[in-house]
């Protein structure tokens, strides 16, 4: 079988298993992803010893330890899969709604009600928790899923769509088992196959870095929803609770640093700058944080120490357009909020942002004016994820303005379509 051959097999298995989804009631969806839940937690080691052979891979292919961060999982990270997928099953079931409804002049009954968007495609690198987020929102949400994640993850990709549609077919007699597919090649062409096969898929959702999405969205001939790059920031305004701050501003960087939401530029007013970079610039250096820096910053970080614990190099321009997913970290001092917001709007990739102050009418400003997908004040950037929104999991971020932004969960995986009922009418 040829690789076009291949692709249009699985996209037209989906499109099949999307109209046998439609079938399913509530109570259906939910008890298979409950089954689901528990399989994954039964089937710990399988899935261990399918990443344990994924490791191996990304080692070889030279990824960085946050990338191979990325990439691992254990028992934690396999029991919160498990314990997303609950959260899913526990949200109220997103098709059928009636959005809007109302009655004509001439008695003809409309109602705009949500509905499935049909066979979605999601492509994305390192992170095998996204096959069991993504499968369980598009299911629940009644959208059949062809899963594409990169090369070094396969092996554990497999395994979990395979655990999850074994639980789905024994929970459920007519379990449309082709409803989660894994593209089984790693080969490039088959994302541009499969994403130029308009009569089958209606949807493509890129997660990872910057090349792949703009590789996707520049081959794809289907609907793509996307965000390029995370250039997230966090502003420490000269009002700021310094101790807040420094706690907000370590979680945004280290906790897992390669990942979309993580800080990659750390703003910090002049009022406090001198106080508050020489502590926090010592605690990221005991992460082995690279610091890039501007000159104001580098001057205070400079003098700080004759033998800092800390890296810092000067910043170049190109350096504050970039995500690093990595323990690199940009500084740059400003002059308050306005420059703040002025550096963020134009080196930013409009996808999560912070400010850190007491002051409500700075805040305020500063939540009004960035124009980014979510906006935050006296709170990590890290929080940008739908599990933490309460969505259950996620499917994507989008920093689009048309249509979804922002977390993307169950309601942003759902059309509409427009019922008329009527009694005979007819247009004059």
């Amino acid at each position: 079988m040829t690789l076009t051959e291949q692709m249009v097999q699985l996209a037209r298995q989906a499109k099949t298993a999307a109209r046998e989804l439609a079938r399913l009631t509530p109570d259906d969806k939910n008890a298979c992803l409950l089954a689901m839940a528990g399989a994954l937690e039964q089937n710990k080691a399988d899935i261990k010893n399918a990443n344990a052979r994924d490791m191996e891979v990304g080692a070889g292919m030279g990824l960085s330890p946050a990338m191979l961060d990325r990439l691992k999982l254990n028992d934690q990270r396999i029991i919160s899969m498990a314990n997303g997928l609950r959260e899913v099953a526990a949200l109220p079931d997103p098709i059928g709604k009636v959005l809007d409804e109302r009655v004509r002049p001439n008695g003809l009954k409309l109602r705009k009600i949500s509905t499935p968007i049909g066979v979605v495609v999601i492509i994305y690198e390192s992170r095998p928790n996204v096959t069991a987020d993504a499968a369980s929102l598009c299911f629940k949400s009644g959208n059949a899923t062809i899963l594409r994640g990169g090369k070094e993850a396969l092996n554990s990709n497999q395994a979990i769509a395979r655990i999850m549609i074994e639980a789905g077919k024994r929970a459920l007699r007519g379990f449309p088992e082709c409803a989660i597919q894994v593209v089984p090649t790693p080969e490039r062409a088959a994302i541009k196959e499969l994403l130029s096969l308009t009569q089958y898929v209606d949807l493509c959702m890129p997660r990872g870095g910057e090349g792949l999405i703009r590789a996707v969205a520049e081959c794809s001939k289907v609907p793509v929803i996307k965000h390029y790059k995370g250039v997230c920031h966090v502003y420490v305004d000269g009002a700021a609770d310094l101790k807040m701050a420094e706690a907000i501003a370590l979680n945004a960087k280290i906790q897992r640093p390669a990942v979309c939401n993580a800080m990659e530029t750390l703003l910090v007013d002049r009022k406090v700058a001198g106080v508050f970079l020489p502590v926090v610039a010592h605690r990221l250096g005991e992460k082995k944080v690279q610091l890039r820096v501007d000159a104001a910053a580098g001057m205070i970080l400079k003098s700080e120490s004759e033998n800092p614990t800390f890296e810092i190099r000067a910043a170049t321009e190109q350096d504050w357009f970039n995500e690093y997913n990595d323990y690199i970290l940009n500084v740059r001092v400003v002059d308050g909020v306005r420059q703040a917001i002025d550096h963020i709007n134009h080196y930013g990739s409009a996808h999560s942002d912070s400010i850190v102050t007491q002051d409500e009418t700075c805040a305020q400003q500063f939540l009004a004016e960035v124009d980014s997908a979510t906006v935050y004040w006296n709170a990590s950037t890290r929080f940008t994820d739908g599990g933490e929104f309460g969505m259950g999991a996620e499917i994507g971020i989008s920093t689009d303005k048309v249509g979804a932004r922002g977390p993307m969960g169950l309601d942003e995986l759902t059309s509409y379509k427009w019922i008329g009922i009527g009694s005979g009418q007819v247009r004059t």
